[in-house]
């Protein structure tokens, strides 16, 4: 209980350290205001709505997988109800067609007396199974009255779940429609092309600097996870060292590879990472086990999701409809932390992403298996 609680401790100083790392990164920047600006509020929205929706859909499921456990329970006591109902009922019918004895007539019949211990004998056992069959019968007729009351339980908040999952799915198509309009409206300024070159270096130099502040904040705290530490549990499903991982890792989200690493994007501008078009809405998945470090809206990045690996090694996820999870999460390889999109003004959906080990951008293909 202690280690957890210290555990939930750590875990809340984390996030409180990433939120003022993000408000101090926010006030250094030079250019405080622009058209990609307007569309934080509608995708931030969106990200946070989807998530509840993604947590009631979850919650969903596990009633409902309840209901069918109570219910195959119901039906394999109602079975066994009827078996011993009849059991009773052949029991009774053989002892009427038996005469069964009555105690007192045979205590005064004058009769041999082994012969009347053999039959007093024979009548306690009838009567002792008739008694356990009918406590048995009743014990089952209770927990048959309990089965359905839970299940109707569980049939309530299975209502009150889906219900909430509607007006859900109506708030994300609501803030849908809202980043529609903010982007017809900004349409303009996003396509501006002298601005473009310097918005994109802007936007890599940004991500540069909260991965190196990202990185001095974990080193600074053992137990946050770039310095592996013993006291903490690893993620669930890989703790071999990230490095052991290179050559066998999958893409975050299946795709289009439109945009490579250190690809020109200009006369003095490089890609930093991969970005793959998707769907929207398709999963985007962890590469590898870690804790998640960093969970908002960035300029430039929109929705951004960053898992720490342990050893300095963090992967970025940007570009994101919405977030699943939130900073201080752990997360398991191939586990969805978020959802395809086209946040921060994007003009294609798809995920950007990158690997970076004490702060410097690795080729993620050298990582990838099959590549």
């Amino acid at each position: 209980m202690a280690d957890a609680a210290t555990r939930e401790e750590d875990l809340g100083a984390l996030r409180a350290r990433i939120a003022a790392l993000k408000s101090d990164l926010e006030n250094r920047e030079t250019d405080r205001r622009e058209a990609r600006d307007a569309l934080r509020a509608s995708e931030s929205a969106i990200s946070e709505a989807t998530r509840a929706l993604a947590a009631l859909e979850a919650q969903g499921q596990h009633v409902r997988a309840e209901l069918e456990r109570l219910g195959d329970r119901r039906r394999a006591l109602e079975q066994d109800l009827a078996s011993r109902q009849a059991a009773l009922g052949r029991l009774l019918a053989a002892r009427a067609a038996a005469g069964a004895p009555d105690v007192v007539r045979l205590a005064l019949s004058g009769e041999d007396p082994s012969e009347v211990a053999r039959q007093l004998y024979y009548l306690s056992i009838l009567s002792r199974a008739a008694a356990g069959l009918i406590a048995a019968h009743r014990a089952g007729l209770a927990e048959l009255e309990r089965l359905r009351g839970e299940s109707e339980t569980q049939a309530r908040e299975l209502g009150e779940i889906e219900t909430q999952q509607r007006a859900d799915r109506e708030k994300v198509l609501a803030e849908r429609r809202e980043r529609q309009r903010v982007l017809g409206r900004i349409a303009g300024a996003l396509r501006s092309g002298r601005r473009e070159m310097k918005r994109m270096l802007a936007d890599e130099q940004r991500l540069a600097r909260l991965v190196q502040e990202i990185g001095r904040l974990l080193a600074s705290r053992p137990g946050a996870g770039y310095r592996r530490d013993e006291r903490l549990p690893e993620p669930a499903t890989d703790a071999r060292p990230f490095a052991s991982l290179r050559g066998s890792l999958g893409l975050p989200v299946r795709g289009e590879l439109v945009g490579r690493f250190r690809a020109q994007r200009g006369a003095r501008a490089e890609s930093k990472g991969l970005f793959i078009r998707a769907p929207e809405g398709e999963p985007v998945r962890a590469v590898a086990a870690g804790r998640v470090v960093y969970a908002d809206w960035m300029r430039g990045f929109g929705n951004l999701l960053i898992v720490d690996h342990g050893d300095a090694y963090l992967s970025v996820y940007g570009n994101n409809e919405s977030l699943l999870k939130q900073s201080g999460d752990s997360v398991s390889a191939g586990e969805t932390v978020a959802t395809v999109g086209a946040s921060g003004g994007r003009n294609e959906s798809g995920v950007y992403f990158e690997l970076r080990h004490l702060g410097q951008p690795l080729d993620p293909l050298r990582w990838v298996k099959g590549r």
